[in-house]
């Protein structure tokens, strides 16, 4: 495909080395932190290459999860923004978290189906470290915004007289804007060590983008300190949405109890649906890490377990609020009802035309 790698022995060499622990210094630390000229210039992202025939029926699975994905969060997007009927902030919350489910399924799918379709899938030093951040970044910002939204089922049912009072547009602004800063916060620092480290070779990415951890075994000096720091801002990022999260339903749940029947089912119907988005969420988030520690997992089905759940949330998220959100439902409805007259009148025309 144009692309050169060296020599037999050096290509099996990379693959070999690129399977060495995180903590292992494979690369002497005396070698300088800055790009060297003979360095990577470039990575190969392995993906699903090796899976042979199967490579197709792949491909057209996930290309259908990717344009159902793409359907579900653009028609809640849209009917969120346009129907007057859902002007709550709940919506708003929602139709943002639709929105970063588009970006993180768009950053990494479209690059992985281009892998199946070619033999060596590549990609830049810069695209591979903008793709790396912003994987990371807008998983952080995804538990972010269900930890906001968290807060307003949170109002809603706990301060149900006081709660236009207090999610105001401009109190809705900041509690978004809050949760994107929260997310860079997190991802900064571990993504920008990664991009100072020195890359002089194997440059094979086992993984089906540009994965922190596995772009990470690629160094050619000691990366204890670049673990420890990602740790850290990663448990920070889990721990600090997954209690927040945790301590808004223990509140709710405690109000609950003193609640009438009728209005126990009321404020349970109101957080069915988001309880079990946040369940799917650090579920697959577990899934992925245990994955990942597992030993005796290869590498292809790290990364389709790694796509799976990665892409799982937001192949739910519209069916979830879609079935439990009654508004919502209607709203969609109403949508594609006055979508419908338009397509029949133009077929009128083409066949009177013909």
């Amino acid at each position: 495909m144009g692309v050169e790698v060296s020599t037999d022995k050096g290509e099996s060499e990379a693959v070999e080395n690129s399977y060495l622990p995180l903590s292992t210094n494979h690369r002497s630390s005396s070698v300088n932190s800055t790009w060297e000229p003979d360095g990577v210039t470039f990575f190969i992202i392995q993906g699903l290459a090796n899976i042979g025939e199967e490579r197709i029926i792949l491909f057209v699975i996930l290309l259908l999860g990717y344009i159902i994905i793409l359907g579900g969060n653009s028609m809640i997007i849209y009917v969120a923004m346009t129907d007057p009927k859902l002007n709550s902030p709940m919506y708003f919350f929602l139709y943002n978290l639709s929105f970063v489910d588009i970006l993180y399924t768009t950053t990494t799918i479209p690059k992985m189906l281009s892998g199946f379709l070619t033999d060596m899938n590549t990609i830049s030093v810069v695209g591979c470290f903008l793709q790396m951040h912003f994987v990371i970044q807008l998983g952080v910002t995804e538990k972010a915004i269900l930890t906001v939204m968290a807060y307003d089922r949170y109002v809603a049912i706990c301060n149900p007289l006081r709660y236009a009072a207090i999610m105001t547009r401009p109190v809705q602004l900041l509690l978004i804007a809050g949760a994107w800063g929260f997310s860079i916060l997190c991802t900064l620092p571990a993504t920008s060590m990664s991009w100072q480290r020195p890359y002089c070779g194997p440059n094979v990415v086992k993984n089906g983008w540009c994965d922190l951890s596995s772009v990470r075994r690629l160094v050619c000096a000691d990366t204890s300190v670049d673990n420890i720091v990602s740790l850290s801002w990663a448990i920070l990022a889990l721990l600090t949405t997954g209690v927040l999260i945790l301590t808004s339903y223990v509140l709710i749940g405690l109000s609950m109890l003193k609640m009438g029947v009728a209005q126990r089912l009321k404020a349970f119907g109101t957080c069915a649906a988001h309880v079990t988005v946040v369940s799917i969420a650090y579920s697959s988030v577990s899934c992925v890490y245990i994955s990942y520690r597992v030993v005796n997992f290869s590498s292809e089905v790290r990364i389709i377990v790694a796509v799976l759940f990665g892409a799982l949330n937001s192949f739910l998220n519209p069916m979830i609020y879609s079935l439990r959100n009654k508004e919502l439902r209607e709203s969609i409805k109403r949508t594609l009802s006055r979508f419908r007259p338009a397509a029949v009148l133009r077929t009128k025309d083409v066949n009177t035309l013909s």
